[in-house]
């Protein structure tokens, strides 16, 4: 079950860089775009939602978040780099820069269910957490797409 907690953990950060993103994204965004204030906030509160259900698998199987798995390194790469774009940009290029970070949450939690050696359960909540956010994913790309050139 190793490879459930290095699973896990992976996603749990990824998760976190998420809610550090969209938190930073939140702060930064003018009081003119409050709907995309309220977006960030209510997608950093489904990260930490996932980071405590993640959580709270690998403490039903005694283990604890590693904090040296980089199983995932360039994915929490990427949401770092959304984190860096924020500062006065124009609404598109921050839906955009949000929309990049969520491929890559995509492409981890893609890559999290191929692994045959994970355990049915935790791949029903990688399941439904996959899907939650390709809807969260699919919000912030309709709009981008509804921006102005």
């Amino acid at each position: 079950m190793k490879k459930n907690a290095e699973v896990l953990s992976d996603l749990i950060k990824i998760n976190n860089d998420r809610v550090k993103g969209y938190e930073k994204a939140a702060k930064e965004t003018d009081a003119k775009d409050a709907d995309l204030r309220i977006l960030f906030n209510n997608m950093a509160a489904e990260s930490r939602q996932y980071a405590n259900e993640l959580e709270n698998q690998l403490a039903d199987r005694a283990s604890s978040p590693d904090d040296k798995t980089t199983v995932s390194g360039d994915i929490y790469r990427a949401w770092m780099d959304v984190k860096n774009v924020f500062s006065g940009k124009d609404r598109k290029t921050i839906l955009a820069s949000c929309e990049y970070g969520e491929d890559a949450a995509q492409k981890a939690y893609e890559s999290a269910l191929k692994k045959a050696d994970i355990t049915d359960d935790v791949r029903q909540v990688l399941s439904e957490q996959k899907f939650r956010l390709r809807k969260s994913h699919d919000t912030i790309k309709r709009m981008r797409d509804m921006q102005p050139a």
